[in-house]
């Protein structure tokens, strides 16, 4: 009796502490909203949204290297004021079954990218996004920064694990940027599902291309990866050699190409780098 009547104060002093724990994580962790709550009458179809503005935006403020100027971006009231009348305007589509898959692709790197750099705007100047993304208590901009879109809040977590991955397209990890130099570059243009084949092809051939987030030794049969590898290593296939494969026709040079697809000894993975992708930023990663 008296061992019963112990787990039973266990439990309630558990339960009481969870309770005390969401709590305080709902106090104290408040949304912050992106874009508008647009109603369903006023929706329009994916064809119809513009990334124009997005596309001038990134041209004005993004480098080759796909860094962000932020500082100039954030003293810009127009600018910024640009950037949320495009996510307003990403909150009124309408998705249907006869949309493309390229189209929602497209759509969706777009609405990361664009709700990051929101996201950075706003606590900048900022060293690194990890200084705002809380573990228990306080405001996580991966979870709590959201935007509404078809009768939904979507946070950049949501929209990459829930969405973007489930697309069944690995290349998204070489375009979705979480503000950091470990992240691939931001491409300085919009995503459309014309091109969006080759932008793909393209950001992976760059990202493969900095020593940061990929090396080899031909005669160890070795190479290092970028952590991204790891991370979301199902992504690119269920086993290693398969996603070695998977990546081999993007790697630098004949000889890591040929290594990657048929004979890696040994797999490692490099350091993630998250200083905030900054032009102000010294020390970035060299391509080779």
């Amino acid at each position: 009796m008296r061992s019963a009547r112990w787990k039973f104060l266990f439990l309630g002093i558990a339960i009481i502490l969870a309770g005390t724990w969401l709590a305080a994580r709902h106090c104290c962790a408040a949304t912050v909203n992106v874009g508008q709550n647009v109603p369903a009458a006023q929706r329009v179809p994916l064809d119809h949204i513009d990334h124009a503005a997005w596309d001038a935006l990134l041209k004005k403020y993004v480098d080759a290297r796909g860094m962000v100027n932020y500082a100039a971006w954030k003293a810009s009231a127009a600018d910024t004021k640009a950037l949320d009348a495009y996510l307003n305007e990403l909150s009124a589509v309408s998705f249907s079954t006869a949309t493309p898959a390229k189209a929602k692709l497209a759509f969706w790197i777009n609405a990361y990218n664009a709700i990051t750099v929101r996201g950075i705007l706003r606590e900048y100047p900022t060293t690194s996004i990890r200084t705002h993304t809380a573990k228990v208590f306080g405001y996580n901009i991966w979870k709590d920064l959201q935007i509404p879109i078809a009768d939904q809040a979507y946070s950049l977590e949501q929209i990459e694990h829930e969405v973007l991955r489930k697309m069944g397209e690995p290349r998204i990890h070489f375009a979705i940027v979480c503000a950091s130099i470990g992240c691939p570059p931001l491409r300085n243009e919009a995503y459309t599902a014309a091109k969006l084949d080759e932008q793909l092809t393209d950001n992976a051939h760059k990202f493969f291309a900095q020593r940061g987030k990929f090396q080899f030794d031909a005669q160890k049969k070795t190479v290092s990866l970028s952590p991204i590898l790891s991370w979301f290593a199902e992504d690119f296939g269920d086993t290693q050699a398969k996603q070695l494969q998977r990546i081999a026709a993007y790697l630098p040079g004949a000889e890591a190409q040929r290594l990657a697809g048929s004979g890696v000894s040994s797999v490692s993975y490099l350091d993630y780098d998250w200083n905030l992708n900054d032009q102000s930023s010294v020390g970035q990663s060299q391509t080779r």
